[in-house]
């Protein structure tokens, strides 16, 4: 009798498992306008129609920095917190930091200061955090224009502004290694974006060139997390300007979402091998106002535990 109800449990226990991950949902979190009222939140349960949550309200209100929350992007570490940095402002040497186990309940905003060391920085923008389970490392980059390099691809009518991504690593968001150049592909660069994908590691990134006129989204790819990374891509968008992109692996698709922020909406490119892209805009439905974000899938108990309550 023991066996079988032994037996009955871990049937059950897999039952569950296999009904919580069948009950997997997407959560897109964003800004609005300049991002002072903090952090937004949208939920979709196929990862092309995104409806609010909490009747689009503020999750969190930015406290650090120049205390905007431009940016969020969030994701789910290996000790089982939701980690998330963000923009706070539009110059500084500076980006924000929290943690949470719901996305509703956040531990007190730090301002990591991750370009102290670069005299000349005027910005830390779009920080993104990519957790390398392998060696237990989380990888953090941003953009940021130093004062004395690149000159060579600095635009007066982009304010002189010539960016490449920069990065430090960390194991605990306590110590961090010393920041190094991530990427620089001979253009001034922003918004990156890392995905993981068969033991490679693509980097999508925006070219901020404005002469002649790029805008568009690319992507580089690494054998490591760390790089390095390759020569980019082609654009994978279309024929308007965009930026801000966030990736989602799902239903054996890879979907690009980015800010047409041009045109005021979302867009979207598809892809089954990350080599050939079609533009799925048309498909894809998001908050109206909605800006720069990233979008994670989180599980049915955070589902019913955590934001839906």
């Amino acid at each position: 009798m023991k066996t079988i109800i032994m037996f009955c449990l871990w049937v059950l226990s897999i039952v569950m498992l296999y009904a919580d991950e069948m009950n997997t949902k997407y959560i897109f979190a964003y800004f609005k306008g300049n991002g002072e009222d903090g952090l937004h939140l949208a939920e979709s349960q196929d990862g092309y129609v995104w409806k609010t949550l909490a009747g689009d309200s503020s999750f969190l209100v930015p406290q650090v920095g120049g205390r905007l929350m431009r940016d969020p992007n969030i994701i789910l570490g290996g000790d089982g917190f939701y980690h998330m940095v963000w923009t706070v402002s539009w110059k500084g040497q500076a980006i924000g930091y929290s943690k949470s186990k719901d996305l509703r309940h956040w531990c007190p905003q730090q301002l990591l200061p991750v370009m102290r060391d670069e005299p000349g920085t005027r910005n830390c923008w779009a920080p993104e955090i990519t957790y390398d389970k392998n060696t237990d490392t989380y990888l953090i980059y941003w953009s940021s224009t130093i004062e004395s390099k690149f000159t060579e691809t600095a635009e007066m009518k982009e304010d002189n502004y010539s960016h490449r991504i920069y990065a430090t690593t960390t194991r605990d968001f306590k110590t961090f290694t010393p920041t190094v150049l991530l990427y620089d592909p001979g253009f001034s660069v922003i918004d990156a974006t890392i995905l993981i994908q068969n033991g490679k590691y693509y980097m999508f990134v925006k070219d901020e060139t404005l002469t002649p006129a790029k805008k568009n989204i690319r992507v580089a790819v690494a054998d490591r997390l760390v790089g390095p990374y390759s020569v980019p891509s082609e654009s994978i968008t279309g024929d308007y300007w965009c930026e801000g992109p966030t990736v989602l692996a799902h239903e054996g698709k890879i979907t690009v979402y980015f800010d047409k922020y041009t045109h005021g909406c979302y867009g979207a490119v598809e892809s089954v091998d990350l080599k050939h892209w079609g533009d799925i805009s048309h498909k894809v439905v998001f908050p109206e106002g909605a800006r720069h974000g990233s979008v994670i899938e989180v599980p049915a108990s955070i589902w019913t535990d955590g934001i839906n309550l």
